[in-house]
């Protein structure tokens, strides 16, 4: 009997699901180990937090080169080259001892995550239609979760067997055996562009005077940007957080870091179904309720007065967090010409990026200031309010015509 075969579509999806996974594996690590590094390199509460940013402003500054690469050479040499980048990076945290080399092996770290993001989704872009993408980037973003749930406990263990400086060395290793999968298995071809809602025509080169004239694109790069404050505090502080005000020993601080996180994925999949149906032609408005959701738990987190309803606080806010990834994106890449598709949402996630430096310092410093993560929890839930009030606004632009002028 034949075996069922992956069509071209689904192989895409999985290597880059995969990609994705070890990506915000390697990128969550750093933040379980948090406790034990800060103990080990005596780091303030500040200083950790501009390690955690160093990362953002590496992958900040490779959103529109990487995502102008992509567009130019394709996506396949660009994903490629990240893996083994930041898999050589990764290993080399472990090597440092001092928190100017750990900056600075962050920030490269940071590089070569940040050359995947734009060939990504130029490759979602490419091969599935509009009325796909909401499903596939959903299903592309349940790694986003997944990665530090199942990484959270395999952190936890190797802290304990080997200490942090082997951890980092063995996180090494997914990195590059994807990268060998990518070589063998990823199309070398690319899919023939994909209609975009918003821009019409495929194809019909307009120029980024064009794109940056328009309302609905920085909508969606600030909406982004203050997004990624509160999913960028929330994910780099968590499980300092759950250590040092919950009081959380190490051995089960693996384990209960991965709880909101598996929720996260439970709402991905779930608000993406919502933004691929009943919510399509209203997706901006769902991912605005989601972040105003995700604003109330995190306020029902830091105000709980015992660690079960804060872990159902956390739990509920990751879970609209992490919802509103998929139609997001689905939203971005109609926003999109053709040609441009790895460039523009380069663009789009460099606002993110901005938002991800700021937070890990701001709250850091509002912890060291005032020794309470309060205040760092207001910030979060600030910024989720306006990410709302920007996707509210783009709604109605998308709604009023193509873009939004």
């Amino acid at each position: 009997a034949n075996r069922p075969r992956m069509t071209p579509k689904q192989r895409i999806l999985f290597l880059i699901w995969l990609m994705m996974a070890v990506a915000y594996l390697d990128r969550t690590n750093i933040t379980v180990a948090g406790p034990t590094m800060m103990a080990a390199l005596h780091l303030s509460h500040t200083q950790f937090g501009w390690v955690l940013a160093a990362f953002t402003l590496g992958y900040a500054l490779m959103q529109i080169p990487g995502g102008w690469l992509a567009d130019r050479i394709g996506s396949r040499p660009l994903l490629i080259t990240a893996l083994l980048v930041w898999s050589i990076f990764t290993a080399l945290t472990g090597l440092t001892g001092a928190l100017v080399p750990l900056l600075a092996v962050r920030t490269l770290f940071g590089v070569g995550e940040g050359i995947e993001n734009g060939a990504q989704f130029k490759l979602i872009g490419d091969h599935f239609a509009g009325r796909e993408r909401s499903a596939a980037t959903a299903f592309f973003l349940t790694a986003l979760p997944l990665g530090p749930a199942v990484g959270a406990p395999v952190v936890t263990w190797l802290l304990g067997r080997v200490g942090w400086h082997a951890m980092f060395l063995w996180f090494a290793l997914p990195g590059l055996l994807v990268a060998l999968l990518l070589f063998f298995f990823l199309p070398r071809q690319s899919g023939e562009a994909a209609h975009s809602a918003v821009w019409g025509e495929t194809g019909q080169e307009r120029g980024w005077g064009e794109a940056l004239k328009r309302q609905s694109s920085w909508l969606a790069f600030a909406a982004y940007g203050f997004f990624n404050v509160a999913f960028w505090g929330f994910l780099g502080w968590m499980p300092t957080y759950l250590s040092q005000s919950r009081h959380i020993e190490l051995k089960a601080l693996g384990l209960i870091s991965s709880i909101p996180y598996l929720c996260g994925f439970v709402g991905m999949i779930v608000i993406g179904r919502l933004g691929a149906g009943v919510f399509f032609h209203r997706r901006a408005a769902l991912i605005a309720g989601s972040y105003l959701l995700a604003a109330a738990f995190l306020c029902v987190t830091f105000t709980a007065t015992n660690v079960p309803r804060c872990l159902i606080g956390l739990s509920l806010a990751a879970f609209f967090l992490y919802g509103g990834f998929g139609p997001f994106w689905a939203v971005a890449l109609d926003l999109t010409p053709g040609w441009m598709r790895g460039a523009f949402t380069g663009f789009v996630n460099m606002g993110g990026q901005i938002g991800g430096f700021l937070a890990p310092i701001v709250v850091g410093t509002l912890v060291t200031r005032t020794h309470s993560f309060a205040d760092g929890f207001l910030f979060m839930m600030a910024a989720l309010i306006l990410a709302a009030v920007c996707l509210l606004r783009l709604q109605q632009t998308e709604l009023s015509g193509a873009g939004g002028r």
